[in-house]
């Protein structure tokens, strides 16, 4: 089953794609867009529910209960900081602060496994390793003069993309008390119950084609946050994280494939380091 976190960095990659193109449709602004594609992602979760249900008592503990509180909240504004640097930068202008969450959970998961608890986040060097130069070597091939300019949308997105990794890191203390799917439809269903009440979207600015790619983005996220939280549970933070880091890579075929984007020589450089280190610790 080791295959599962590659399921994972495929849907990490045509899912983003297909909420650039949401984001895209002027008439979708950022609050709109959480309400309806967490709207979406429950409704696909909502039939899974009656095959993978697993909601331990544990789960219903005040301290619990107060940590999935926090995850929500990580949530809420991570997803409203990514959909607000989306919606007006280029993706291939954000790239090299998106690719900072794989480096940021990396090192998460490190300061965890230290102050937290070093069973739930492994201290094993034989992947942590590889797991740093790979995210290093992601982020490196993207960064270029021209991203030495900060402007609000790339800030947006780093402050994004560290508060995905530690709402990612922080799931992992509850992860035990529910099943994947389980834990992942509370999760959205509360996002998109807040966003409703909160944003009070104008739901009549969506229309047939944006309904096929909201619903074409929830299937894709539904597959890669399921892949990541089994992965967690199964592998482990560091090294389900290095495997979706091969995401990146086939965005840069997607991108040569179909948009006729030809990959620079740094992109393919890194290509070959992430994955010299997914097989380093897939095969040590």
């Amino acid at each position: 089953m080791i295959w599962i976190p590659f399921i994972g960095a495929l849907a990490l990659a045509i899912g983003s794609l297909s909420e650039k193109l949401a984001l895209k449709i002027k008439k979708i602004d950022i609050k709109l867009y959480q309400t309806a594609s967490f709207f979406a992602i429950s409704l696909l979760l909502l039939p899974l529910l009656f095959f993978f249900w697993k909601l331990s008592p544990e789960a219903l503990n005040t301290k619990n209960i107060l940590i999935f509180l926090l995850i929500i909240t990580f949530s809420i504004v991570a997803n409203l900081l990514s959909f607000y640097s989306l919606k007006r930068e280029k993706i291939t202008n954000l790239e090299p602060a998106r690719i900072l969450e794989p480096l940021f959970v990396i090192i998460l998961a490190i300061f965890f496994s230290i102050f937290i608890d070093s069973v739930l986040y492994e201290r094993n060097i034989k992947v942590i390793i590889p797991a740093l130069i790979a995210a290093s070597a992601l982020i490196l091939s993207h960064i270029n003069r021209n991203h030495l300019s900060f402007n609000k949308y790339i800030l947006a997105a780093i402050l994004g993309s560290f508060l995905f990794a530690l709402e990612l890191v922080t799931s992992r203390i509850i992860l035990d008390f529910y099943s994947p799917i389980t834990f992942y439809f509370f999760r959205c269903f509360a996002i998109f119950t807040i966003s409703l009440l909160i944003f009070r979207p104008k739901i009549k600015n969506l229309d047939k084609k944006s309904d096929y790619i909201i619903l074409l983005a929830a299937i894709f996220w539904v597959v890669y946050r399921i892949v990541v939280y089994y992965g967690y549970m199964k592998y482990g933070i560091t090294f389900t994280t290095l495997i979706t880091m091969l995401g990146p890579i086939m965005i840069y075929f997607f991108a040569w494939k179909f948009l006729k984007e030809k990959p620079t020589k740094r992109n393919i450089a890194a290509a070959i380091v992430i994955i010299a280190c997914v097989l380093y610790a897939t095969l040590m």
